[in-house]
């Protein structure tokens, strides 16, 4: 994984909170895994640090390249398959072995880097991605791909069937910058007059954290509208669970986040617009709902008492949790194994 933050991250962290658990869960399951990941890293298996926590740069890209390819070089042999969740390129030295490679995406793709892979010869190497919608920004670049959704673990989110739908808060979480839409959740909040609580992390980059400190801020208050700071997993299950519904009112084509399932197993119904790979984790009027416009998220925050929050626990695990989609994975990595 890219060196940028920790696996599992203590706050922030969808991509590296995944891996964290698909690597502790293939280990439990018999499997010896070695994870390369940022200093700090921690899972049941092997872990050999490398980069620089927290850098993104040019040149520590290029460095944590030619670092990672000169180290799967030298260890030709050692691994029956390479899952890789940073950057194609760190590939670059075992493009061309006979072994089985995945690659997978939770960004959208640029569809060229498919066919650079292939002029270089690359052998045995599977692409996935986080929701089709992101599979359809690399599939025209070729390549053999296929579709598995971010999991959250079932253990750690608790079922919680006495949120009332019409006096249990709204919950917004995610990163504080515009794309999320935590000012439309607001918006939407205080339509209703209805209580909204959000958590997540502000961004460091100055112009998200101009638009918190502008936008965010001075809407908060005592009564309908509050922020709690970034939460870990024990907080985030008591947050969810104690919630009417999670908003999504997204401006970006996001691929899937890791929220939307951590919700649905507290049986918490999801309410998004819909873009990007956000419609594939929600089955409209029984898990949550879809919308486009800022009326229409308010109108189905009215809807929630229709929704089954058994339901929305059953296929949070079914579709999304942590066992499903290891099991997935297994399936996949058996097959390439077996090609």
């Amino acid at each position: 994984m890219d060196p940028f933050i920790a696996v599992p991250p203590q706050h922030y962290g969808g991509i590296e909170r995944v891996i964290a658990d698909l690597a502790s869960g293939l280990h439990r399951r018999g499997h010896q895994v070695t994870l390369w990941a940022a200093p700090g890293s921690s899972i049941q298996g092997n872990v050999v640090p490398f980069g620089r926590e927290s850098e993104w740069t040019r040149w520590s890209n290029i460095r944590n390249t030619v670092h990672l390819s000169s180290r799967l070089w030298r260890l030709r042999g050692k691994f029956d398959l390479i899952h890789n969740f940073g950057r194609l390129a760190y590939l670059t030295s075992v493009l061309r072995w006979d072994l089985p490679k995945v690659q997978t995406y939770m960004r959208p793709v640029y569809a060229k880097n498919m066919v650079l892979a292939r002029r270089l010869g690359e052998r045995r190497l599977h692409y996935t991605a986080v929701s089709a919608a992101i599979r359809d920004t690399g599939a025209p670049g070729g390549g053999e791909w296929s579709v598995i959704y971010n999991c959250a673990p079932v253990e750690q989110f608790s079922f919680r069937v006495d949120a009332d739908p019409a006096t249990a808060p709204l919950v917004f979480l995610g990163r504080l910058e515009r794309c999320k839409g935590a000012h439309t959740a607001i918006a939407v909040a205080k339509q209703l007059g209805r209580r909204l609580v959000i958590a997540g992390n502000v961004s460091s980059l100055p112009n998200e954290r101009k638009y918190f400190h502008e936008e965010i801020e001075p809407q908060l208050d005592a009564e309908l509208v509050s922020y709690i700071g970034p939460v870990d997993n024990a907080a985030k299950n008591r947050l969810l669970g104690s919630a009417a519904a999670l908003l999504l009112p997204i401006e970006w084509e996001e691929p899937f986040p890791v929220v939307l399932p951590e919700a649905l197993l507290c049986g918490t119904p999801v309410i998004a617009f819909r873009r990007g790979g956000v419609p594939e984790g929600i089955d409209h009027g029984r898990t949550g709902f879809l919308c486009d416009t800022e009326e229409e998220m308010v109108a189905a925050v009215q809807q929630l008492s229709r929704i089954d929050r058994g339901v929305c626990r059953a296929e949070g695990v079914r579709r999304f949790g942590d066992d499903a989609i290891l099991a997935e994975y297994e399936r996949l990595y058996y097959r390439l194994l077996a090609s």
